[in-house]
């Protein structure tokens, strides 16, 4: 998370204070959303330590309610962002949703499986930063049976250009040429390139779970709300 170092932008105070994005933060305080020792704060003001910082109640109650969180099955083919490769559909593209809502993290191209689409831009950093041990779940078939020893050298870590990947979670083989793997950290295309380090080459790659979110059945294209007691658990879980 990040910290506050004193004196700080209001805008940077309340979205590290989980009140909103910065984006919105710089919304509110336009709209006279916002008091900083009872005076409405201004764009660019600063906090300092032992400011009292208000922002409307019935503001805050309606920001919670314009949140959205999606669990969506992203089939392969289709790109995660725009801009990636001319002339290819992205999520943006194919994907319309009332609000507005994007794709947190990627999923590259060739592979399909659990995306997390919002409006909340507090997810992102929560979410992707490595430092923070978040799970994510892989079903990967490869082109010929894995051995034994390379099972094992993918949950102590593989070299590959960018450095040493962190270790991982793989259970057994769910045939000769599949298994299963729990990663905490999200280099691009990074089981792509352990397989490849290890002499193999990806066949399919699919995403089966963010965190306590779940594919849960959802066929390619489709999406679910996030709600609930998971809706609970993981915003618990990033600390919002």
């Amino acid at each position: 998370m990040d910290e506050l170092n004193y004196p700080v932008r209001i805008n940077k105070y309340l979205a590290v204070k989980k009140y909103c994005t910065r984006r919105k933060a710089d919304e509110l305080i336009s709209a006279g959303k916002v008091k900083i020792n009872g005076r409405l704060a201004v764009l660019g003001d600063k906090v300092a330590a032992g400011d009292k910082v208000e922002v409307d109640a019935s503001t805050l109650g309606k920001l919670a309610k314009n949140y959205v969180y999606l669990a969506y099955n992203k089939p392969a083919g289709i790109m995660t962002h725009g801009g990636e490769v001319e002339g290819k559909d992205d999520i943006g593209a194919i994907f319309r949703f009332t609000p507005k809502v994007f794709p947190v993290g990627r999923l590259d191209q060739d592979s399909h499986g659990l995306i997390i689409l919002t409006n909340d831009g507090r997810v992102t950093d929560r979410l992707l930063n490595p430092a923070r041990n978040h799970e994510k779940e892989y079903y990967v078939q490869v082109n010929s049976p894995l051995k034994q020893r390379d099972l094992t050298r993918l949950t102590k870590g593989v070299k590959i250009e960018d450095g040493l990947t962190k270790p991982t979670q793989v259970f057994g083989q769910l045939g000769s040429k599949t298994f299963r793997i729990i990663l905490t950290e999200g280099k691009r295309h990074q089981i792509r390139r352990m397989v490849t380090a290890l002499g193999y080459e990806v066949i399919d790659l699919q995403r089966v779970r963010i965190m306590n979110i779940k594919l849960d059945g959802l066929k390619p294209g489709e999406h679910r709300k996030i709600e609930g007691i998971e809706l609970v658990a993981f915003l618990k879980a990033l600390d919002l």
